[in-house]
């Protein structure tokens, strides 16, 4: 058998190729959508790739079952109770699927969604289970997050009741032996608590999961539906795209490169400047009106929260880096890329021109103190999630999460002065770039975010 976890830690997703070396036939499950990996691994060890099976709709990233269908004619296959505009395969619970001396047995796993599948992995008819591709069912350390179809009409506690069922009389009945392989790991929106670990045991897991321990189904439906953060604006849309048919990616053609002449008039098209040069380099100088996302650490899921799916982007990006900055937007479907700025540099030559380049302010924990006691009217933003701003906040603090910073902006008002601060300064420049967008003038961000605050205030 050839296992392999596919990890993409810039979305905290994992995907699986899964084949057997003694029929040549493989299975991908989860796809991710620039899918050149797992035809490097078919081609690498001989085996065709015939079955793509999603364990459900995914909300956090967009996935390539289509792209690997048209690059290799296989067959897609859900659980029996999704619904696609495509053509796909509905597989039965107790299904088993023979690669050869590989199998895989299909257990209907509903409760994060009502489609949700988990998929036991044997490497031969009589052994013991490897493993199960737990999808977002069971995480390391967590389960799957109940809420994201409560507004669709299914309640979270309707799918948190399933969920238990689904644990209970499915996964857990699985030897304490058998491998746990999730869809995601620590960083995802998908639940409240995973670990950072990809991989455990259902023994581990029955012994360490805070939501496996003993209780009745009426605690853990309490239990899993409370503290759950707030999950990216963007989310809603990925799950509704999964299910129908769309354009494929390109993941090998970049951009088309742009003068700032090309740029600016796409910007004054309406497109928005993307640039993803880290918020340091973006605060010395910037075209007007550009968003700041750095492609360091959750590039992909800040777009989400600040942009809309279907605005045409320009990019700005490292000489080289272009065509990372739109394969990475188009895993969660923000696909409208209509060029790069050719010569970042350009930027620099045009420094003494205010109209076109400007410079974000940064402020340290001194002159952020200061401000807030001499300015009138000041308002300070916090754009962390609800689960980190339980550690406290800076007084007065408005707490507008980055990821739904665009339904909330409403709440805030631009003409007064603005203060905005994160964790540690990575998603403040994100969010102080955008607020300039929508008309914010004297605003500023916070170098080094909550930890510097605390860590001064602590010294006092």
């Amino acid at each position: 058998m050839i296992f392999e976890q596919h990890y993409l830690d810039c979305l905290s997703q994992a995907s699986y190729f899964i084949g057997d070396t003694s029929s040549g036939r493989a299975v991908v499950v989860d796809p991710r959508r620039d899918i050149a990996p797992y035809l490097e691994t078919a081609k690498e060890h001989g085996l065709s790739i015939e079955l793509i099976v999603e364990t459900h709709f995914h909300a956090d990233f967009l996935s390539g079952h289509l792209e690997m269908c048209a690059a290799t004619g296989a067959e897609i296959a859900y659980g029996s109770e999704a619904e696609t505009d495509f053509a796909s395969r509905k597989l039965a619970d107790g299904e088993r699927i023979n690669l050869g001396e590989v199998e895989l047995e299909i257990l209907h796993t509903p409760g994060h969604t009502p489609e949700s599948i988990c998929i036991v992995v044997y490497e031969n008819v009589n052994a013991a289970p490897y493993g199960v591709l737990s999808g977002d069912t069971l995480f390391v350390g967590d389960v799957g997050r109940p809420d994201l179809l409560s507004s669709k009409g299914v309640t979270s506690e309707e799918l948190a009741g399933q969920l238990y069922e689904s644990l209970h009389t499915k996964l857990l009945t699985l030897p304490d032996e058998t491998q746990v392989f999730p869809g995601h790991g620590a960083g995802s929106s998908c639940g409240k608590s995973l670990s950072s670990d990809t991989s455990c045991t259902i023994g581990k897991q029955r012994a360490t999961n805070y939501a496996l321990a003993d209780m009745s189904r009426d605690e853990f439906i309490a239990v899993v539906t409370d503290g759950q953060s707030l999950p990216p604006s963007y989310f809603s849309y990925d799950a509704t795209l999964n299910r129908q048919e769309r354009p494929l990616l390109d993941e090998f053609t970049a951009p088309t490169p742009c003068s700032v002449d090309e740029v600016l008039h796409h910007r004054d098209s309406g497109a928005a400047i993307l640039d993803t040069r880290s918020p340091d380099e973006f605060a010395t100088g910037h075209l007007a009106n550009s968003i700041n996302i750095g492609l360091a650490g959750r590039y992909a899921e800040f777009a989400g929260g600040v942009l809309q799916p279907e605005l045409p982007i320009v990019l700005v990006a490292e000489p080289g880096k272009e065509l990372e900055a739109k394969v990475r937007l188009a895993r969660i479907g923000f696909d409208n890329v209509v060029g790069f700025l050719a010569d970042p540099g350009e930027l620099t030559s045009l420094a003494d021109r205010a109209d076109l380049v400007v410079q974000n302010r940064r402020v340290d924990v001194a002159a952020m103190v200061e401000e807030m006691a001499s300015v009138p009217n000041v308002q300070v933003v916090d754009v962390r999630q609800p689960g980190e701003t339980e550690g406290g906040i800076i007084e007065d603090a408005i707490c507008i999460p980055l990821t739904r910073l665009n339904e909330r902006l409403g709440e805030l008002d631009p003409s007064r002065p603005t203060l905005v601060y994160c964790a540690g300064g990575f998603r403040s420049s994100i969010a102080v770039s955008a607020m300039v967008g929508a008309g914010f003038t004297d605003i500023a961000d916070l170098l080094g975010g909550y930890g510097a605050w605390c860590e001064a205030h602590a010294s006092v």
